[in-house]
């Protein structure tokens, strides 16, 4: 049986381009005890693998030549592991390819009854994951607070923002364009949407954050994280969880200048989703909930085809994606 792969040619300068890959085809393996042939079902892109392409993310590197890596959600065709049965749904940190072959002491399995399939690689998935455990427990909002995400219609910042109305904040978005912000506020019920392409930010964030900001959930970095920094409110929260402005670069930018964080006695903390991993229980609990009750919007970007993920990989570090971007095959 074909398998067909992508795998890194070469490593990207500035934005990457498809021509940076290779679809290549080998044959599937077949598995030995402990793990299993699974059909990939959805290739999950995220913004990280730029930094693992680049040799900077803390995850590790990916090398020319070498497959790229990323969490999927696939089905098993044969099992040589006893807690999986071929037909079950699982997630695990793969790649892009069609037949993986997967451990099956670091993959768990997908419970369908929670929400679609799709949703574990965003919702219901590490991007939710970052969100919940991000906003509640590094974000700690309490009613009434003004709470900011950039990104807001990704897959992390959407779920920030409507989290954060669900604990009965009020909420302001970051976008990159009208569709988006409108989307933010008119189906995920943001407060407002700030387009960072076409307003002054500063003034914006004077305007919709009159009283400063108590949380602010970065995804982004650069001069949005410098210009949200100085509208902390007194006692604001800082959570620093991506860095969208600066992966497509070699250069470090200069951070922001701490006086700021002085001024309102400011907690800034990391967001690394790995070190919440025994929040997942709670989360899928609160969130599938969530979605059955109509609670929770989102988004999905997919493309059809392995084929397809380079150009949908490279779409997404260009910010052109509207929702989480993925693979179905």
């Amino acid at each position: 049986m074909d398998n067909r792969q992508i795998v890194l040619k070469t490593r990207s300068q500035g934005v990457p381009s498809p021509t940076d890959f290779e679809l290549i085809t080998g044959e599937a393996g077949r598995p030995v005890e402990g793990k299993m042939l699974c059909k990939t079902l959805y290739i999950s892109l995220d913004p990280y693998l730029r930094g693992k392409i680049s040799g900077r993310h803390l995850s590790g590197a990916i090398q020319p030549g070498e497959l790229m890596l990323s969490e999927t959600v696939s089905q098993v065709i044969e099992s040589q592991h006893p807690d999986f049965s071929e037909g079950d749904i699982v997630a695990a940190f793969t790649g892009w390819e069609e037949y993986p072959i997967v451990d099956g002491a670091l993959a768990r399995k997908v419970d369908p009854s929670l929400g679609p399939v799709s949703t574990t690689l965003g919702i219901l998935g590490m991007p939710g994951l970052t969100a919940y455990a991000g906003l509640m427990r590094l974000g700690e909002p309490k009613a009434g607070d003004t709470v900011l995400v950039s990104a807001a219609t990704g897959p992390v910042g959407s779920m920030v923002g409507q989290i954060a109305r669900l604990q009965g904040c009020r909420v302001v978005g970051v976008a990159g364009s009208e569709v988006k912000c409108t989307w933010a506020v008119e189906q995920a019920g943001f407060d407002a949407c700030i387009n960072y392409k076409t307003q002054d930010v500063r003034e914006a964030l004077k305007q919709a954050c009159p009283d400063g900001i108590d949380v602010y959930f970065d995804n982004v970095g650069g001069d949005l994280l410098q210009a949200a920094m100085e509208q902390l409110a007194i006692g604001a929260r800082v959570v620093l969880c991506g860095l969208m402005a600066q992966y497509n670069s070699d250069d470090m930018p200069p951070g922001p200048n701490p006086a700021w964080t002085i001024k309102a006695r400011a907690t800034v903390r990391g967001m690394v989703v790995y070190d919440h991993e025994d929040a997942r229980g709670e989360f899928e609990k609160a969130v599938s909930g969530w979605i059955r009750d109509g609670q929770i919007q989102y988004l999905e970007d997919s493309a059809d085809g392995i084929e397809n993920a380079p150009e949908h990989f490279c779409r997404l570090m260009r910010g052109e994606n509207v929702g989480k971007a993925m693979v179905a095959l």
